[in-house]
Formats: structure tokens, C-alpha cells, sequence
């Protein structure tokens, strides 16, 4: 039996996601998690008055977690752009409209999420407080945009693709999502 869950579209409770709608929208939940902390983490590091050492340790800390995000992001990420969005495109296009704007913020997510990793390469006590701010806000834009991102994919894309695809391109999701 597919396990079905309710799903909220503007309020709607009546629309149900099939079993690998659902399971795209339930990974959201342990990643949002890691990002939240992260960026508590991230301003619990720019609001504080850490010396030095204190500082560097933080950061360090802070990209190893980032890391292990970005690691379990980009699974997800490719059961989304490299199987859902090409099903959904077949039926609304790609070019302007959801499939369009979703990724364009998966783009811009992992952007700043790797432009941080680069940059918290070469931690150094020499960086000034104003180095340390712009490298947090890097994690930081990552954040909103993959917390707006979720909400989108969990009210809007996720139910459109339910009302979209048909038994059998639904059957084909759930294999293809399982094999990556």
C-alpha cells in the first residue's frame, strides 16, 4: 500500500502525495534541521566576541558541518533536477514557471553553499571580523533561499507534480528516485 499523507496547497488537506512525492518531501525534514542549526551556529559565531583561537575553531567546525550538508543535499538534489523536474517539464516547460525558478535557487543554494567552502579553505588568524561576517553570510543566503526553496516545493511543486503525472510515471519515479 503507497503510503500517502496529507498535503497542505493553500490550505487544501484533499490532495495526497504518492509515495515518491512524499518521500522527497520528508528528506526536507532532516535537512532542514541540519540548516537551522548551522545557522544558529553561524550567528551564534557573529553575534559572539570569541577571540581568536576561540573563532577559528568555530569556523572550523562550522564548514565540517556544512560539508556533511552539502554531502547529503546533493543526493536529494539530484533525485529533484535530474528526475522529478525533466517528468514535470514534459507537462508546464522549463524555460519560465515553477521548474524555472526551482533551478534557478537549487543554482544559487549550491553556489553560495560552495563559494563558502571555498572561502573557509584558508582560515587564518589574520582575517579581519569583517572576513569572518562575509563567509558567514555566505551560508547564510545559502540558508534562506533553501528554507523559502522547501516551503515552494512542499505547497506548490510537489502537489502540481501529484496532479501532473500519471500511475505510471509515478511508478517511474519511485524507481528512478531509488537508485540514487
Amino acid at each position: 500500500m503507497e503510503n500517502l499523507q496529507a498535503c497542505g496547497m493553500m490550505g487544501d488537506p484533499t490532495i495526497r502525495l504518492c509515495e515518491p512525492l512524499e518521500r522527497l518531501k520528508k528528506e526536507h525534514g532532516p535537512l532542514r534541521t541540519q540548516m537551522d542549526k548551522i545557522y544558529a551556529k553561524s550567528l551564534e559565531i557573529e553575534e559572539g566576541d570569541l577571540e581568536t583561537g576561540r573563532l577559528i575553531d568555530c569556523m572550523f567546525e562550522l564548514r565540517e558541518k556544512v560539508v556533511q550538508f552539502v554531502n547529503e543535499l546533493e543526493p536529494h538534489s539530484e533525485r529533484e533536477e535530474g528526475v522529478l523536474f525533466p517528468m514535470m517539464t514534459n507537462y508546464i516547460g522549463k524555460e519560465t514557471g515553477p521548474i524555472a525558478v526551482m533551478e534557478y535557487e537549487h543554482e544559487q543554494a549550491k553556489a553560495h553553499l560552495n563559494l563558502f567552502l571555498k572561502e573557509t579553505e584558508g582560515i587564518r588568524p589574520t582575517l579581519t571580523h569583517q572576513n569572518w561576517i562575509q563567509m558567514l553570510n555566505l551560508y547564510n543566503k545559502a540558508y534562506h533561499i533553501l528554507k523559502e526553496h522547501f516551503m515552494k516545493e512542499e505547497q506548490i511543486l510537489f502537489p502540481m507534480a501529484e496532479r501532473l503525472l500519471n500511475t505510471e510515471e509515478k511508478n517511474s519515479l519511485l524507481a528512478k528516485i531509488e537508485s540514487i
